[in-house]
């Protein structure tokens, strides 16, 4: 799994005319799962969604030392297949990303174990499958990209 992160003052997510989620401060995470994605990809990428530091504490002045769990922060996260994207010559190949028959439970997995692993209410998604205008106002700008497959970094 692959997922790009970023830190927000607020995001949203519209499907034609409909807003379907928004959050103030918090992360807006997009999300791309590969094939042979498994269980341990989701709950690597889990943990480290509500544990990765990436706010400041205004106790102590300190920055990186506070997470959106930490902090009682809103996740959106937003289903994108074009994460596992190569190219072929100028041309997207998405023969990476795992196929339509698979990656909507792969997906409702990692949010139902994102849920349970910060607050139900906090988390917020688009709508799978779906063409989705993602609206959002970076904060900082903060962008960390985090990789299942390659978890040196």
């Amino acid at each position: 799994m692959r997922a790009v992160i970023q830190r927000v003052l607020n995001a949203s997510v519209v499907v034609g005319e409909e807003t379907v989620s928004s959050i103030g401060g918090g992360l807006c995470v997009l999300v791309g799962i590969e094939c042979g994605d498994s269980k341990d990809d989701v709950e690597y990428l889990v943990r480290k969604l509500v544990g990765i530091r990436l706010f400041s504490n205004e106790e102590n002045g300190k920055r990186w030392d506070k997470s959106a769990k930490d902090l009682g922060l809103e996740i959106l996260c937003v289903s994108q297949f074009t994460l596992h994207a190569t190219l072929k010559g100028n041309k997207p190949d998405f023969r990476r990303a795992m196929g339509p028959e698979e990656a909507p439970g792969v997906y409702a997995d990692f949010l139902a174990q994102l849920k349970k692993a910060h607050k139900e209410d906090l988390i917020k998604d688009g709508r799978f499958g779906e063409m989705m205008a993602v609206n959002l106002v970076n904060d900082g700008p903060v962008t960390i990209t985090l990789d299942s497959k390659n978890r040196d970094w």
